[in-house]
């Protein structure tokens, strides 16, 4: 019988970890706050990387500044809540489901934030079938991811909060405030016990947001995540996450994975900057945000195009397709953006002439 559990196309940070995971917690003796599987030096270890005095090596899951790490999981040992701020592809959603798997041993406890979200994701529901039959009772509420965390003194997730309409924002105040979830049809109320928390995800960049009222950030301590400082961490994030969704898809190892990570890596980083990266030349910045994330996408993608319809080895041409259609959201205004910067950087860079000729071809 297969086993459900490896065969999953993506297992929980809980799941794939779960080895580093139980190493840290039999090499901690640190204090923990209540509730919590590993102490807070052990949760930023986790999502920074490291080698225990075992011997056991712990891999990165956030490429970035320590201090920021270290800010967000003293936050989360305290009373107040956890905003991970930041433009699309900082690694926003990533780094609150380890940070739950971390200190919880359970990241699933989420919210997914939408334009569409009802109050009831946030408060609780109702099993209207019993509560026609049975009136208002226990057995038939259905508790909210954040409902069942409160009872349980776990953290719960709430991802791209300024996505979700304002009125149902507010229903996060009393929560986080009073930590207390009324419940007046029953006459009673969730009283949250040690341990509850929440991390929630926004980025302002989007069209369509709705701003958070003044009282409801008050409850955030708000941390930025920062794009990535240099060409060598992006090279760096894209790479480790390149392979682990590799592995996940059952895609084999290719060679030229790096020359064109790299290659891929750069080219959004310039276009993001609106410079290159010798600083000489001034480009046009497109449309799109040409996130790390993006170009994670663009660069996976690329390694299933090689395997299922190449020779198996990376190539220019397996992955400028990709990086053509995260350029060009506007095909009006950024068609001719990516024009100028192929013929004015591209073609002129040693060692990019299939990368030229690629980019050229997939634009016709």
């Amino acid at each position: 019988m297969t086993d459900l559990v490896t065969d999953v196309l993506r297992q929980h940070a809980e799941e794939a970890f779960a080895a580093e995971l139980a190493a840290l917690a039999a090499r901690d003796d640190r204090p923990r706050p209540e509730r919590w599987r590993l102490s807070p030096w052990a949760v930023a270890t986790y999502l920074l990387g490291g080698e225990l005095d075992d011997g056991t090596v712990i891999t990165p899951k956030y490429i970035g500044p320590r201090r920021v790490v270290e800010v967000a999981v003293t936050t989360l040992a305290t009373d107040r809540a956890l905003l991970l701020l930041g433009v699309p592809g900082t690694a926003k959603t990533w780094v609150s489901e380890h940070l739950a798997a971390a200190i919880s041993g359970d990241s699933t406890l989420l919210v997914q934030g939408t334009a569409g979200t009802p109050e009831e994701a946030v408060r609780y529901g109702w099993n209207y079938a019993r509560l026609l039959t049975d009136g208002p009772s226990r057995e038939a509420l259905v508790p909210s991811p954040l409902m069942r965390a409160m009872a349980d003194g776990r953290i719960a997730r709430v991802e791209e909060l300024t996505r979700i309409p304002a009125d149902v924002q507010d229903s996060l105040i009393t929560i986080l405030s009073e930590k207390t979830l009324p419940i007046p049809e029953l006459g009673t109320e969730t009283q949250a016990v040690r341990g509850f928390n929440v991390i929630a995800t926004a980025n302002d960049r989007d069209r369509g947001v709705n701003e958070l009222s003044s009282a409801l950030r008050r409850r955030f301590n708000t941390v930025v995540l920062p794009l990535p400082g240099s060409l060598e961490e992006e090279v760096e994030i894209v790479t480790r996450r390149v392979e682990q969704l590799g592995r996940s898809l059952q895609l084999p190892e290719l060679p030229g994975g790096a020359q064109e990570i790299r290659r891929v890596v750069t080219v959004f980083r310039e276009l993001r900057a609106g410079l290159t990266a010798d600083g000489r030349t001034k480009v046009k910045t497109p449309s799109g945000t040409l996130s790390t994330a993006e170009a994670i996408s663009v660069v996976t993608n690329g390694m299933a195009l090689a395997a299922h319809f190449g020779d198996g080895v990376l190539r220019a041409g397996d992955v400028a397709a990709g990086v053509i259609g995260a350029v060009v959201r506007d095909p009006a205004a950024d068609q001719q953006i990516w024009r100028e910067y192929v013929e004015g950087v591209v073609r002129e860079r040693d060692g990019w002439q299939d990368f030229y000729r690629a980019a050229r071809e997939n634009a016709r």
